[in-house]
């Protein structure tokens, strides 16, 4: 049997391997890997025979649903680019990303489609649009728009051959930056498909697994629920959950035997009442996005004794860096471990130099999972992925690595330790969002006069987000219940502010003329440690 080296091969080759297994489940919905693949092919040749071109982009912007994990196959098996969309997300920042990235076929439900229509005219590029069901009622499409059925679609397909090569772009993932607005990381076939192996070697998957979806499809640790399962042959259970006794629910029901959950989420679950013998399915538990709280890490423990921790950090611009294997957990639970296969990780100085033992340092990745860029912004760009200095050779092909712009240190036996980020960057929730991203909406409501965001930790979130503002200019008070309405109307539940505190303009400024955010948020802080 042939190795899978474009992103649908996965599917592909598990399919080929065992046709009749079990590969993904949602609801009362199963599919086998043949049922799966052949139809990641029919919706691929759809794609084809509406025109669908090498590189172009398919956004996907649904809920967890089977028709989701199709369409983000299908569209690279189809030569395409696909472009996950949080379904969190508002129609403003849906329509940004669509025009950014210059999106020719957007893939959603009518109920999604009715909220988008207001956006969907500044998307010049958009001509498609694949609808998973047929709409109860007429809507006016901006001119130039043709509306498809998925049912049709895969009709009329078309036979798809090999249209890309493993370094063609398969995805462009999209992340907060710091300027505010969203940044689109580029990633190829091989990125995916090693980050795949790569993590699937060493949490041991293997075709007899089942795993849970819990995370949103839209971040690189959701979507490796995917792929890790994909490559191993093992099957997917997706959940769109409300609460967390929702997730406990469905590790029972379905016998789950891997978990990846974000900080937040275990927290919660801590807080649960778990049924006796979890753990004799349950053969591991992963933790990304963020560092997992002692009392937590042994809450979990206790409650599944045979189950193994994996304790893991990554970023999107590399898939992920590194884990702590779980034999590591007692001697060293504050450590994020080591690099992950075929990865190597650096702490390096500003000059490019290796930090000694436990030297605070900028993490470095290079490897086969360092992603191509950001979408169109080519500073960005520059800033993240570098050549590694000191590391010439006579080939011609250069290697770029990832700066990932956040502070760790190596110990003597060499396991690194987490020590901060070097931006201003809100992480609540598993999310990484932008201060100013906040900002920009609490301007646009006019009940502000200036306003800075910035997180402050929180035992629950990691991070919630606290906002400074001044009364609008034309006087008088911040209508409160007005701002925190217009947050909710504009923000996913995870960006708006947990406390507004009003002070008398204008706030300090820094000497480049900026709002100062860190002697702002450092008196906060201080004011939050000071006792009572």
């Amino acid at each position: 049997m042939s190795d899978s080296y474009l992103l649908p091969d996965l599917i592909r080759v598990a399919a080929a391997r065992a046709p009749g297994a079990p590969a993904l489940i949602h609801g009362e919905m199963s599919l086998s890997y043949g049922e799966l693949d052949a139809a990641v092919q029919a919706f691929a040749g759809g794609l084809a025979a509406l025109g669908l071109q090498r590189g172009e982009r398919v956004a996907i912007y649904l809920d967890k649903r089977v028709e989701t994990v199709i369409a983000s196959f299908a569209a690279p098996a189809a030569g395409g680019v696909f472009v996950p969309l949080n379904p969190l997300l508002k129609a403003d920042q849906i329509g940004f990303i669509l025009d950014n990235c210059a999106v020719r076929m957007l893939v959603t439900s009518p109920e999604r489609l009715s909220l988008l229509v207001p956006v969907l005219g500044s998307c010049p590029s958009l001509r498609h649009i694949v609808l998973t069901a047929a709409l109860a009622e007429p809507m006016a499409m901006p001119p130039g728009l043709t509306v498809h059925l998925w049912q049709d679609l895969c009709r009329a397909a078309t036979s798809v051959g090999r249209r890309s090569i493993d370094t063609d772009m398969a995805a462009i993932l999209y992340t907060s930056g710091s300027t505010g607005k969203p940044k689109g990381v580029v990633l190829s076939h091989r990125n995916m498909v090693a980050g795949a192996k790569s993590v699937a070697s060493y949490l041991g998957n293997h075709a007899g697994d089942t795993l849970l979806a819990a995370l949103p499809l839209s971040f690189d640790a959701g979507f490796s629920q995917l792929t890790t399962a994909f490559h191993s042959g093992a099957r997917v259970v997706l959940l769109n959950y409300l609460v967390p006794r929702d997730v406990l629910k469905a590790v029972v029901k379905h016998r789950v035997t891997g978990l990846t959950a974000v900080p937040p989420l275990y927290i919660q679950l801590t807080q649960l009442e778990w049924p006796a013998g979890v753990d004799e399915h349950l053969r591991y538990f992963a933790n990304t996005g963020g560092r997992m709280p002692r009392e937590t890490l042994d809450s979990l423990r206790a409650r599944v004794p045979r189950s193994m921790p994996f304790l893991m950090y990554g970023l999107t611009e590399a898939f992920r860096s590194t884990y702590l294997p779980p034999e590591e957990v007692d001697r060293r639970p504050d450590s994020i471990g080591k690099a992950i296969p075929n990865a190597e990780i650096l702490v390096l100085r500003p000059d490019g130099s290796e930090c000694d033992t436990d030297e605070p340092g900028e993490l470095v990745h290079r490897g086969a999972l360092v992603g191509m860029g950001y979408w169109n912004d080519t500073e960005k760009t520059a800033e993240r992925y570098k050549l590694l200095p000191g590391r010439d050779s006579a080939l011609q092909l250069p290697e770029y690595a990832v700066f990932s712009g956040d502070t760790v240190r190596r110990d003597a036996e060499g396991f690194l330790y987490f020590v901060g980020r070097n931006d201003e960057m809100i992480k609540t929730s598993g999310y990484r969002i932008s201060p100013t991203e906040i900002e920009e909406v609490l301007y646009a409501t006019r009940l502000v006069g200036e306003c800075v965001a910035f997180g402050v930790e929180h035992a629950v979130l990691g991070q919630a987000v606290h906002v400074i503002a001044t009364p609008p200019p034309n006087g008088g008070e911040i209508d409160m219940a007005a701002l925190m309405q217009q947050c909710r109307v504009h923000m996913p539940a995870y960006m708006v502010p947990a406390a507004v505190e009003v002070r008398a303009g204008p706030l300090p400024r820094n000497p480049n003329g900026k709002i100062d955010r860190k002697l702002l948020s450092t008196e906060v802080l201080a004011r939050m440690a000071a006792p009572t």
